[in-house]
């Protein structure tokens, strides 16, 4: 690559303010919010901050003229390595298109760049009757954008579904330059569903440049209850006693112990710290029916052993105890020095014997767990605690995690309920899909992107070829582990 020839050719397509080359400035982008001690860090030849869709166009029709990968990035906030320049190349930095376009109340819809925050969409739209309802925890950063590549949910994706089901129809540059527009406001589209293939797609197949996202009518009445128990398992059975009641919590979190001494620590939530596990349950729609609901859920809970059950009285305290669960990951410092976020999905039915199995390997691999999760859609987020510096831990780490998936997948599970897969998971995807599930996937990414330069090594396996699936599989667990594979 004449590295000098693709800056001058990005510099008349961006402008100077629109790139960064120097290796010092580079460092930014080497990392996400993965942890970088299994992701590693990976700096790109170069990082360009479009601010249109033509200049999005025009740089990756330079990338295909010199033979560059080409990553896709948003707020830098995923947490599987999917936004990390593995192969160099050039990252493509979509924050600074950010501008709502249209908001189309009679139709419920908005369209939107890229780098549009996802809490800023909703501050706008709400005066107007909308939200948009993805709500990942990161919602105060995290990128529209970002949320199509990942698919992403959040604690109200119980109700309303993941960032999919919200998603009416997407501009894209495809990998060959081109620039399709898929789906649209009606609500059938005949043809093969290409706004569903992107979702989800993790930036592989294109670069979305605008997002055209249904909006949602806000609820007439919203209440916040929070439960404590003794354990997690019996705030396991009560989640599973809510939802088989017939009632559809907007949201249903969990938090364990240890969370909840890190985040009374930090942002002073009001959670009781004597509990072994806490529930957060939102309940939203037309306020009598929320009512109802709100004492129905005080009684199960209360049957299935809550110690103590309290209604926020108000906004200020709705606010305070979702900023507690919001802001669950960042407060894990007060913990250890480290920590690993897994992120897979079980049957809700399956709760307490999965928590009952990660208390089991926290024991056996002599690793503080700390739980906060998705609890109503059984997405379990495992935060296991660690200390890089301490000889033998990360090695124990990725031991743990593995056991952790490997059951979770055993019991009708799968490898992430959010996150993605990109460069973390990529591993671990023949647990889920045989050699003949990945052939296709890989066919697909090829005919959108021959070349495979499109955000490469990312999603599958690593070397992945057809006939090589399982045992790449082994030999990459087998170097991650620490031994020797046979």
């Amino acid at each position: 690559m004449d590295r000098q020839a693709l800056q001058e050719r990005l510099l008349r397509i961006v402008g100077p303010d629109g790139i960064i080359d120097d290796p010092d400035e580079l460092l930014v982008y080497e990392y996400d919010a993965s942890d970088e001690v299994f992701a590693g860090h990976h700096r790109p030849d170069i990082t360009v901050l479009p601010r249109t869709a033509d200049q999005v166009q025009e740089i990756v029709k330079l990338a295909n003229e010199f033979g560059v990968p080409v990553t896709p990035r948003g707020a830098g906030t995923g947490l599987a390595g999917a936004a990390l320049a593995v192969r160099g190349g050039i990252l493509v930095v979509m924050t600074r298109m950010n501008r709502v376009l249209e908001i189309n109340e009679r139709d419920g819809y908005a369209i939107v760049e890229p780098g549009v925050i996802n809490l800023e969409l909703s501050q706008l739209t709400q005066p107007r009757g909308y939200f948009f309802a993805p709500d990942p925890s990161s919602q105060r950063a995290c990128t529209i954008g970002g949320n199509v590549a990942n698919n992403s949910g959040g604690p109200h994706c119980l109700k309303y579904g993941v960032t999919s089901n919200h998603i009416l129809g997407l501009e894209v540059v495809l990998p060959n330059g081109e620039r399709i527009w898929t789906g649209g406001p009606a609500p059938e589209s005949p043809g093969i569903d290409l706004t569903g293939v992107l979702v989800g797609s993790e930036g592989t197949l294109g670069i979305v440049t605008k997002v055209m996202v249904r909006l949602t009518r806000l609820p007439e009445a919203v209440n916040v209850l929070l439960a404590a128990f003794a354990d997690l398992e019996s705030a396991s059975q009560a989640t599973s006693a809510i939802i088989a009641s017939g009632i559809l919590p907007a949201a249903l979190e969990m938090m364990d112990h240890l969370t909840i001494k890190a985040v009374e620590a930090a942002f002073h939530a009001g959670y009781p710290e004597d509990a072994g596990a806490v529930l957060l349950i939102e309940l939203d729609g037309l306020a009598e029916i929320v009512a109802e609901s709100a004492d129905r859920v005080v009684e199960l809970c209360r049957g299935c052993g809550a110690t103590e059950v309290r209604v926020a009285r108000t906004p200020r305290e709705r606010e305070l105890l979702w900023l507690g669960r919001k802001s669950a990951f960042g407060a894990m410092g007060r913990l250890a020095p480290n920590y690993y976020l897994v992120d897979t999905t079980v049957p809700r039915t399956k709760l307490p014997p999965t928590m009952r199995t990660v208390e089991e390997l926290s024991r056996e691999y002599r690793l503080r767990i700390a739980n906060v999760f998705h609890a109503g859609d059984g997405n379990l987020h495992p935060l296991v605690l660690f200390d890089r510096f301490v000889p033998g831990e990360i090695e124990r780490v990725l031991r743990c995690t593995t056991d952790i998936l490997q059951y979770c997948v055993d019991v009708g599970g799968t490898l992430s309920g959010e996150h993605g897969i990109g460069l973390e998971k990529r591993d671990y995807m023949t647990l889920i899909f045989t050699t003949e599930d990945l052939c296709a996937m890989a066919g697909l990414k090829r005919s959108f992107d021959p070349r495979e330069l499109f955000n490469p090594d990312k999603v599958f396996p690593s070397g992945f070829s057809c006939g090589e699936v399982n045992a790449i599989r082994q030999q990459a667990m087998a170097k991650r582990l620490g031994i020797e594979f046979v």
